[in-house]
C-alpha cells in the first residue's frame, strides 16, 4: 500500500485518523501499532514477521543492556550480539547474493537459494532505527522502553516505516505518553502531506516517465542532448519522489500528533558536496555520523584517519542503498569530493561556480545510481559529452509542453521557492490562510485527477 493509492487516501488514512481521534493515548498507541503492522502486512504479507522479530529482538536486548549498570565486557557482548542480529537480518535479505558471487561461492550454493530471496520493504530503515535505539541505551543517552507496544510503535510507525526518515527514539518517545492532535497541527500536517503527494504524483511520476524512457533505451546510441535530458529528469525525479515521501510521512505524523524531523532541506541549492549531505537524506547522514563516523574517530585522529573514515562511510552509504558495485562507486564519488573540499580549494570560487560544480558532481554520480551497471554508466557518461550533429530523434515525443512547464517550475521549487514565499507571508492572517487552503485543496484535487489516469508507481526508496 503506497501513500498515493486510492486505498490509502480514501480508506486506510480516513479510518486511522477518525478512530485515532476518539481514543485515549494508551489505546491510541496500541491502535496505531496494529494499523502499522496491518499497513506493512498488506503489501508484504508474511514478511511482516521479520518486522515483528526486529521489534522483539531489540526490545529484549534493550532491557538486557539496561540491567547491566556499568560498561563492561558482558555489556559490550550484549551490544555486539544485538547489532549482529540486526545486521544479520539485513545481510541475509539484502546482501547474501552479493557475498556469494563476490567470493566465488556459487558452486557451493543452489542459485535459487539466494536469487529468489524477497527483500522486505523498508528493512534498511527499521533495522537502523533498532540499532540506534540499542546503541543509545548502551551509551546511556536513552532510557530503556519497558513497554513493548511503545517500542513496537517506534520501529513500525507506518508514516515513516517504509522509507524513513530514520528517527532516534528520543525524537519521538515523548509522544507516546503526551501528544495532542490540535486543529492547527492537523491543518499543517494535511498541507505537508498534500505537498508531498504533489511532489510524487505531479512531478516525480512525470519526470520518471522521461527518465525511464531514456535509461531503458539503447544507451550506446544516445545523443548527448538526450543523455543530459535523462539524467536531469532522473535527478529531479529522485528528489521529488523521496522528499515527497518524507513530506507525506511528516504530514501524517503531524495529523496523528507526532512531530517527525525534516529529511530534506533543498539539497540542490548546495554549493559543495559537504553541504549537499547536510541537506539530502538528513536522517541517514545523521545516523552515519553518530553511529559510525564518530565511533571510528571522526576528525580527531589526524587527516589520514579522517580521509579513511570518510571513504569508509561513503562505501557503506553506497552499500546501504543496494548490493551492487555501482552504488559503491556512487558513494566513492561523493566521498572523494568531500576529501577534495577539505583542502579548502574552493573558498575563493564564486558562489555560482560552486553551485554548478556541486550539481555537476551530483548528476554524474546519479548515473551510477540509476543504471546499476558500471559499464553502461561509463558509456552513458561518455555520451553526455559526445556532442555531434545527430538529432535528438525522440526529444519531441518526450518533451511535451506540459513536461517542459513542469521542469521549469521544478527548478525554483527545488531551490527553495516555497520557503522564500513563506518567509514573506504571515500565514496567520486570514487572507493568507484561506489562500493556502485554496491552493492545497486545488493541489489535492489535481493529484487525484492525475492518479485516476496513472499506473502503479512505487516510491524509488521502497527498494532500499
Amino acid at each position: 500500500m503506497v501513500f498515493s493509492s486510492f486505498l490509502f487516501l480514501f480508506v486506510f488514512l480516513p479510518l486511522v485518523l477518525i478512530i485515532n481521534h476518539f481514543l485515549p493515548i494508551r489505546a491510541s498507541n496500541v491502535f496505531l501499532l496494529v494499523m502499522s503492522l496491518a499497513f506493512y502486512a498488506f503489501g508484504e504479507g508474511s514478511l511482516v514477521l521479520i518486522l515483528v522479530i526486529s521489534i522483539l529482538w531489540n526490545y529484549i536486548f534493550g532491557i538486557s543492556l539496561s540491567l547491566v549498570d556499568t560498561k563492561n565486557k558482558a555489556k559490550r557482548l550484549l551490544l555486539y550480539l544485538c547489532i549482529i542480529g540486526n545486521l544479520g537480518l539485513l545481510f541475509y535479505y539484502k546482501y547474501i547474493g552479493l557475498f556469494i558471487t563476490s567470493f566465488g561461492l556459487n558452486r557451493q550454493f543452489d542459485t535459487s537459494s539466494y536469487t529468489n530471496i524477497i527483500l522486505p520493504i523498508g528493512i534498511s530503515f527499521f533495522t537502523f532505527q533498532g540499532i540506534s535505539y540499542i546503541v543509545d541505551i548502551y551509551r546511556k543517552t536513552e532510557e530503556v522502553e519497558w513497554n513493548p507496544l511503545r517500542l513496537g510503535l517506534y520501529i513500525a510507525f507506518f508514516p515513516q516505516l517504509i522509507a524513513g526518515p530514520i528517527i532516534k527514539y528520543n525524537e519521538i518517545a515523548q509522544y507516546f505518553t503526551n501528544r495532542i492532535v490540535t486543529k492547527e497541527g492537523w491543518i499543517l500536517g494535511s498541507f505537508t502531506f498534500i505537498r508531498g503527494l504533489a511532489k510524487k504524483v505531479i512531478f516525480a511520476d512525470s519526470f520518471g516517465f522521461i527518465a525511464d524512457t531514456v535509461f531503458e533505451s539503447n544507451i550506446g546510441t544516445l545523443p548527448a542532448f538526450i543523455a543530459w535530458v535523462g539524467i536531469l529528469f532522473y535527478s529531479f525525479q529522485i528528489y521529488f519522489d523521496f522528499s515527497g515521501y518524507s513530506d507525506m510521512a511528516i504530514g501524517l505524523g503531524r495529523m496523528l500528533g507526532f512531530k517527525i524531523p525534516i529529511n530534506f532541506n533543498y539539497p540542490y541549492a548546495s554549493r559543495s558536496i559537504q553541504e549537499f549531505w547536510r541537506r539530502w537524506h538528513i536522517s541517514l547522514s545523521t545516523w552515519f555520523r553518530d553511529y559510525l563516523y564518530i565511533p571510528l574517530g571522526g576528525n580527531r585522529k589526524g587527516k589520514g584517519r579522517l580521509y579513511v573514515n570518510l571513504i569508509l562511510i561513503f562505501i557503506v552509504t553506497g552499500l546501504w542503498h543496494g548490493a551492487n558495485i555501482s552504488f559503491v562507486i556512487w558513494g566513492l564519488i561523493h566521498g572523494a569530493f568531500l576529501i577534495i573540499e577539505r583542502q579548502k580549494w574552493n573558498l575563493k570560487i564564486p558562489r555560482i561556480v560552486q553551485h554548478i560544480y556541486t550539481c555537476f558532481v551530483v548528476l554524474i554520480a546519479w548515473v551510477f545510481f540509476r543504471l546499476e551497471d558500471v559499464s553502461l554508466s561509463l558509456i552513458y557518461i561518455r555520451n553526455m559529452f559526445n556532442f555531434d550533429d545527430r538529432l535528438p530523434h525522440f526529444a519531441e515525443i518526450l518533451l511535451s509542453p506540459y513536461i517542459i512547464f513542469l521542469f521549469c517550475i521544478s527548478i525554483p521549487l527545488s531551490l527553495g521557492l516555497r520557503r522564500f514565499i513563506d518567509d514573506r507571508i504571515d500565514v496567520k492572517k486570514p487572507q493568507a490562510f484561506y489562500i493556502n487552503m485554496a491552493v492545497y485543496f486545488g493541489l489535492f484535487i489535481y493529484c487525484i485527477s492525475e492518479l485516476t489516469t496513472s499506473t502503479y508507481s512505487p516510491f524509488i526508496y521502497f527498494k532500499f
